[in-house]
């Protein structure tokens, strides 16, 4: 008589092997994503909590954040930053402007800096009270070449425009680039941009920067991408 033929023990604990493997990657997948909402959830807080300065105090010079030229015209968003920035000039705040945006490869034939230059110039504000920065084209670069523009010329009390939902990267990049402490953010709320894509972008924009910002603290020199 035969013996009846044994069970197969070990294909069970390899079943039971793949299950417990395929719950720790859920486990880690649920982390992940519970890591990613309360990331997103307290960058949208850090944006949304941005209060304009209610008392803005003379500087020697106020640095434009440049953004998209539409056939070498301001876009809506960068004329915004333009008028906020020359109604500074009208009070008096500032009588020097530095016009950082590079060449943003949109068909337009003119640098940011360049189309800023030449709509403030067409609101009467003379060419000699503008410095263009020319080279950038990110909010890193923005600050990181408008700074030895600014102290060449001996100006250390300095303002950033731009707007509300940019302005706490803009504050922070400051900050990491050794800007003085007394330099002010000067944000606004746009009536013309999207709230709601903007933050959003903007979420994806300042987490980019804080994973570019570790790896510069690591001594990584990375490309123009910020």
């Amino acid at each position: 008589m035969k013996p009846a033929p044994a069970t197969k023990k070990p294909k069970k604990r390899g079943v039971r092997s793949r299950f417990r493997s395929i719950r720790f990657l859920l486990r880690i997948c649920a982390y992940a994503i519970a890591i990613g909402v309360f990331w997103c959830a307290y960058l949208l807080y850090v944006i949304n909590s941005y209060q304009a300065p209610k008392e803005i105090p003379q500087a020697d010079a106020a640095i434009i954040l440049g953004a998209a030229l539409w056939s070498d015209k301001p876009s809506p968003g960068l004329r915004e930053r333009l008028e906020h920035g020359f109604e500074l000039y009208k009070q008096g705040k500032v009588e020097h402007f530095i016009l950082s945006g590079g060449h943003d490869h949109n068909g337009s034939t003119l640098s940011e800096a360049e189309g800023m230059r030449d709509y403030l110039k067409a609101k009467g504000v003379p060419v000699e009270a503008m410095v263009l920065e020319e080279d950038s084209r990110s909010t890193y670069e923005n600050l990181l070449f408008s700074k030895p523009l600014a102290y060449k010329r001996g100006w250390k009390h300095l303002l950033i425009v731009t707007h509300d939902f940019h302005s706490p990267r803009a504050a922070d990049i400051a900050q990491y680039l050794g800007y003085p402490s007394d330099t002010l953010t000067v944000g606004f709320k746009s009536q013309v941009l999207s709230a709601a894509f903007n933050q959003s972008r903007e979420v994806l924009a300042f987490t980019k920067w804080k994973l570019d910002e570790l790896l510069l603290r690591m001594g990584v020199q990375l490309p123009n991408s910020f």
